[in-house]
């Protein structure tokens, strides 16, 4: 039997600085998981910006680089689902508000694709208030049954 057929359930919690070495931990953490799941390397790949994205956003937008403010991660598998949940403590926003990253005049801005990006990668997404302060992004990425 696979090493990932025998893990039903599996959550990793860590509360991390608001640093961009972070970034990299976090990353580290989730792929770790996604990989004993067996998730291919394309999708490791697409998992790993939409971490990346996510907490750069939480670290750098969220907290602003505060060292007080933590960034809450929690990597979750339960049967074919990889759960990843990142929470900062800075203040939240209003997600319909953000500019389209499509619109012609957004087309050569250096930032504001990240959002972008974590949608088109995770099969769910969900960003909402984090009690009881911040923001929290919730992203679910399933694991393709071989055919």
């Amino acid at each position: 039997m696979a090493e990932h057929d025998r893990v039903a359930a599996q959550t990793v919690e860590e509360l991390l600085e608001s640093t961009l070495e972070s970034v990299d931990q976090a990353e580290e953490t989730v792929l770790r998981l996604a990989t004993a799941m067996g998730f291919d390397e394309d999708d490791r790949h697409r998992i790993g910006i939409a971490v990346r994205e996510c907490m750069v956003n939480a670290v750098v937008h969220g907290n602003r680089y505060h060292s007080r403010k933590k960034v809450h991660l929690t990597v979750s598998r339960v049967g074919d689902r990889l759960e990843i949940i990142v929470g900062d403590e800075g203040g939240s926003f209003d997600l319909s508000k953000l500019p389209d990253p499509l619109a012609e005049e957004n087309l050569l801005r250096q930032s504001g694709r990240g959002l972008l990006m974590m949608r088109a990668f995770m099969d769910e997404f969900l960003v909402r208030p984090r009690e009881p302060l911040g923001t929290e992004v919730r992203m679910v990425k399933y694991l393709a049954k071989a055919g």
